[in-house]
């Protein structure tokens, strides 16, 4: 069957449904594979253009989430508006700049794009360094909990740093170390940009390393082009750095030798306890960004289903519907249409919607479905609900997010991955419903990439709400381990933040339901119940949540 009578059977078996309001006589696995497939169609269609936040492509967004909830039988979740407005402005930099750096006898002047990506948060019409001081600060890290700080002894004022990506753990594999192999928040590189406006530097550059950042250069290339979309702030952002950017290895390479320093050794040394930061002496940095601003509302969607006994108390399912809209400078295929990443956590929400409402008994707390806005541009629709909550947080029982769930097309596996295992009393939850399923809990599979700080949850986590944010785990039932690593592998070379991430009707989105199964069930479980889930001793979130159950 043709992909277009593939897409047209799925519409019409959904519709008949929607009509009928009665649901399917297969199987609910089987209707959530349908719903998955039929949604991630739609939502990943050249029509939408990539979901950019601001664009024509959110309101086909937009209009489509709030049709299908409403068909569901789903409630406008927002006091009465099916949409939260997050105020954001959007900051475009022309790709004409280039970066200069000079330095005695030496003279380059890096491209946009190739060798160098530059950005800012600023929002203003023009900002950026002149001849700016280069200082290497290691890792960027300021940790007094760990007895780091890589800004000891150093004034960085005005300087432009030149920094490490990820954090010493994952360089050395020391278990002692931060978190050995796993990323900690201090190896994101948001955490870097936001501590060295802390310490007064005007610049910053992060060298790009594919295994330690865990994608290739074609994703920062591709998700740092375009506009830069931030939350709209009273003072434009002026606090936060001038310029914000990327160097290429290579590019950082040349740049120590030239400035009589070796590039790895000097990594090295930045990974030991006591690292002291260095200015590369005699070589500074220049680049000027002339933006044009765009302010505008974007929106969250917020569907509901109130609780009968305990409509206050809330569980909140999240995803993010936007993507990287489209590039029109290049050449071919220039639709950014995000069908994994992520109308399929999208999907997901609407999967979960349909079977909670045709489930014969309603649930005794509320169920919030939150489709957040400009996750790609720095978790801003999450950021922005976590800082003008609908419920607050000491009523907020459990998140469960949805990102991403489509990579790979793995189909079913054995097992399921947590990001950030370890995290919180939900993978209780998780392990008595796996288990009833025949799979077992694992570790996600790159901990190294640092998942936990890179999708909505983070934001409900911040304020002390408990997260949890499956991922693709890879032991295939049909084809084993090895080769459901080499499928997620080549997603994430050669699909994630890429023209290819396009939707295929042949797509085996059993693996992605398996995982809308597991969520349903702990939602199903929680809401007729009287838990309130809280992290484990040690977690960084707990004294948010203990605080909030108090009140």
């Amino acid at each position: 069957m043709s992909k277009l009578l593939t897409t047209l059977a799925t519409a019409i078996a959904l519709a008949a449904a929607l009509a009928h309001g009665q649901p399917s006589a297969d199987t609910v696995d089987t209707q959530i594979q349908r719903d998955l497939h039929f949604h991630i169609a739609e939502l990943a269609d050249d029509a939408y253009e990539g979901r950019e936040p601001g664009t024509p492509g959110e309101e086909k967004t937009i209009a489509w989430l709030q049709k299908h909830f409403a068909a569901l039988g789903a409630e406008p979740g927002n006091r009465g508006s099916w949409v939260q407005e997050v105020p954001i402005t959007a900051v475009t930099s022309a790709p004409s700049a280039v970066l200069a750096i000079r330095g005695p006898d030496f003279s380059a002047d890096l491209a946009y794009g190739s060798e160098m990506m530059v950005a800012t948060q600023q929002q203003v019409p023009t900002t950026g360094i002149e001849d700016s001081e280069l200082v290497f600060v290691g890792y960027g890290i300021n940790a007094p909990e760990r007895d780091w700080n890589d800004y000891a002894g150093i004034d960085v004022t005005g300087k432009t740093v030149v920094m490490l990506i990820n954090d010493p753990g994952y360089a050395t594999q020391d278990p002692e170390l931060f978190n050995g192999n796993a990323m900690t928040y201090y190896g994101r590189w948001d955490y870097k940009y936001a501590e060295a406006a802390r310490q007064g530097a005007a610049g910053a550059l992060i060298v790009h390393e594919t295994d330690a950042a865990a994608y290739p250069w074609e994703v920062v290339r591709n998700s740092w082009s375009g506009a830069n979309i931030g939350l709209t702030a009273d003072n434009r952002h002026r606090d936060k750095l001038a310029v914000e950017g990327w160097l290429p290895l290579a590019q950082a390479e040349v740049l120590f030798q030239a400035a009589g320093l070796d590039y790895h050794a000097s990594k090295k040394a930045a990974q030991q306890v006591g690292f002291k930061a260095r200015p590369l002496t005699g070589f500074s940095a220049s680049v000027q960004l002339q933006n044009s601003l765009a302010d505008s509302l974007s929106r969250n969607v917020v569907a509901l289903i109130p609780g009968t006994t305990h409509a206050d108390e809330v569980i909140i399912y999240t995803a993010h519907w936007d993507h990287l809209g489209v590039r029109p400078d290049e050449e071919g295929d220039n639709i950014y249409n995000g069908a994994s990443d992520n109308a399929s956590g999208v999907a997901g929400l609407l999967a979960i919607a349909r079977q909670l409402q045709e489930q014969a008994t309603p649930p005794q707390r509320s169920i919030l479905f939150l489709a957040v806005t400009a996750e790609e541009s720095g978790l801003l629709g999450s950021k922005y609900y976590s800082e003008n909550p609908i419920f607050p947080a000491a009523k907020t029982v459990a998140n469960f997010n949805m990102d991403n769930i489509a990579a790979g097309n793995l189909g079913r596996t054995r097992d399921v991955a947590v990001v950030g295992y370890g995290n919180s009393e939900l993978e209780n939850y998780l392990a008595r419903a796996a288990e009833a399923r025949g799979r077992v809990v694992v570790q996600e599979p790159y901990p190294e990439k640092g998942s936990y700080y890179r999708s909505d949850h983070f934001s409900l986590a911040q304020i002390g709400v408990p997260a949890l944010y499956l991922t693709n785990a890879t032991d295939s039932v049909e084809h084993g381990k090895a080769w459901g690593d080499e499928r997620l592998k080549d997603y994430t070379a050669n699909h994630y933040h890429k023209p290819s991430d396009e939707y295929d009707a042949d797509w085996d989105l059993s693996g992605a339901a398996q995982e809308v199964m597991l969520l349903l069930h702990m939602g199903r479980e929680l809401a007729a119940n009287r838990d309130f889930p809280n992290w484990h001793e040690g977690v960084e979130f707990k004294r948010a949540r203990d605080a909030s159950l108090q009140q």
